[in-house]
């Protein structure tokens, strides 16, 4: 059972039941007399700042997963995990407890990149990066061929027409089709809208006299995670992403 203080102390009074903490994989249970998923009253700023992510390293400071601000909130209240925090370009470990003070000390001066959450007697920072007190496994170092990966790599715009589009309206085309010989590889499958994957069909890009903005390759380091990094929130991330190309369960 994940984090029963934490919905009490993190997340506001709400009427009592079970409550849904977000896990990795599947949602886990924490019973309390709140509401561990959804601070009640909450405004639209404190929804978009537990649906943020936190990046977590393992016991000797390696990059291993993304998760988000709830997860990274029940692992700190049950003390598996500390925050680490940039400050005047040295890095500093707190506990919950340590965390939630500096919290208050840093309430009256925030930053515009900084988020906040209310609860129930005090504002709690968001910490962008824990690290885990007892995990000392290393990641694999391997970059999964995936759609959610292929349209990072190509920045959500299509291939063909250029275009910047909404993920649901984005698809992945086999540059050489499958029903010619084409394979599933990194250099052979790129982004394209619905309209061009249907334009194009089962030819060849000159064959259809469409043109490819770029040519397709393995990346050199993870996408999903350079995306994150263009937002500044996630600065910090840097410190640790450096030479990173591998999954590491990157929140979209």
């Amino acid at each position: 059972m994940y984090c029963a203080r934490a919905a009490g102390w993190i997340m506001g009074q709400a009427s009592s039941g079970t409550v849904l903490v977000e896990g990795s994989g599947a949602s886990s249970r924490c019973t309390a007399g709140t509401h561990c998923g959804r601070p009640v009253g909450s405004s639209g700023g404190e929804s978009s700042s537990l649906s943020a992510s936190v990046l977590v390293l393992n016991r000797l400071y390696l990059a291993v997963h993304v998760v988000s601000v709830r997860r990274a909130l029940c692992l700190l209240v049950r003390d598996l995990a500390e925050v680490i925090h940039l400050e005047e370009g040295r890095f500093a470990n707190y506990d919950f407890q340590s965390w939630r003070e500096i919290s208050e000390l840093r309430g009256s001066c925030r930053h515009p990149h900084e988020d906040w959450i209310r609860a129930v007697n005090f504002d709690l920072q968001v910490p962008r990066v824990i690290r885990l007190l007892a995990f000392d496994r290393l990641p694999k170092r391997e970059l999964h061929l995936s759609r959610r990966n292929v349209l990072a790599r190509d920045g959500n715009r299509c291939q063909y027409c250029a275009r910047h589009l909404p993920v649901h309206q984005l698809s992945i085309d086999h540059v050489i089709p499958r029903s010619r010989g084409g394979i599933t590889s990194w250099e052979n499958v790129v982004c394209a809208c619905l309209a061009c994957n249907i334009r194009k069909g089962g030819r060849t890009p000159h064959e259809a006299r469409m043109k490819l903005v770029r040519r397709p390759g393995k990346p050199k380091r993870n996408p999903l995670l350079a995306m994150k990094l263009e937002n500044p929130k996630y600065e910090s991330w840097r410190n640790w992403l450096e030479g990173v190309h591998w999954d590491i369960g990157a929140r979209d």
